[in-house]
């Protein structure tokens, strides 16, 4: 356990249980066990593709639950990976060969969608109508996959690209599933009045089957923004990292390791903001 200075809380950045380690990610670490994988969500937190010094309290546990709630939610739509819940921040799954490719889907226009189409791009080969201001709904979700970079960034693919990595029966079942589960669960969460403007799914085969592994609509996969502040054409307050994304760029850095030390302040208010969502989305007390 690493403690944060002048910050009364412990926080965990790694773990180092007595079994093989399979691999470490950005914020999860993974331990091979034949068939299966524990995975524990650390609190660590990355920005800009670098992993910051600090973690944030409750981070790895707000995650890892809400990552639960989802895959039990979801699993009529499509299987996950999920095999038990060991403790708050650890979970037991099936191991899948990963499919290397993140598909990403947008509800809202922002981001790097937002830029490019600002430009008069098209994204992931798709024209959107013109006239659309920042942050506004579009007209229908779009799937915008992406490269899974170990390193460095992803890399936007167009719907061909896809076809040609995984074939078009497998590229049409993920699409179906990732439609399906974000016109579900966006509504479920705008009922608890969070919108779920954008994120990203994973997939992975086991036996055959394509399923879901991961992480599913969390704060670092998700742009999750509050309704009662929704406004179009403007920046909007988030539920994400993005606090801690502006924060970083407010200090001129160049987006090189090794990033800024993030203050108290930003620290707690992020892990507030993590704890939040879970709350609101699971409709569910975080203890």
């Amino acid at each position: 356990m690493n403690k944060i200075e002048s910050v009364d809380f412990d926080v965990v950045l790694k773990t180092d249980l007595p079994l093989p380690l399979f691999r470490r990610g950005k914020v999860r670490d993974l331990y091979d066990l034949g068939d299966r994988l524990l995975i524990v969500s650390t609190d660590r937190i990355s920005a800009f593709d670098c992993v910051l010094s600090n973690g944030i309290p409750y981070k790895g546990e707000a995650l890892n639950r809400l990552s639960v709630y989802w895959f039990n939610e979801t699993r009529r739509i499509i299987p996950n990976h999920l095999l038990d819940v060991v403790d708050p921040r650890t979970v037991l799954v099936r191991k899948a060969e990963p499919i290397r490719i993140e598909f990403v889907i947008r509800g809202y226009l922002y981001g790097s969608a937002w830029e490019r189409y600002n430009k008069g791009k098209e994204i992931s080969d798709i024209r959107l109508p013109s006239g659309l201001r920042k942050a506004e709904k579009l007209p229908q979700p779009i799937l915008t996959p992406t490269t899974k970079a170990d390193v460095g960034h992803d890399v936007e693919l167009k719907r061909s690209n896809v076809v040609r990595m995984i074939g078009e029966d497998m590229a049409k079942e993920i699409e179906e599933a990732c439609l399906k589960i974000y016109e579900a669960e966006s509504k479920k969460a705008e009922s608890s009045e969070i919108i779920i403007a954008d994120t990203k799914f994973e997939f992975g085969i086991s036996d055959g089957q394509v399923m879901l592994i991961d992480e599913l609509l969390t704060p670092d996969s998700s742009r999750f923004w509050p309704v009662g502040k929704y406004k179009i054409g403007k920046d909007q307050f988030s539920f994400d990292k993005q606090y801690v994304r502006d924060y970083l760029m407010s200090t001129c850095w160049n987006k090189q390791p090794p990033a800024p030390s993030l203050p108290d302040h930003i620290i707690l208010e992020t892990s507030k903001k993590y704890i939040e969502a879970y709350e609101r989305l699971s409709g569910r007390r975080f203890r």
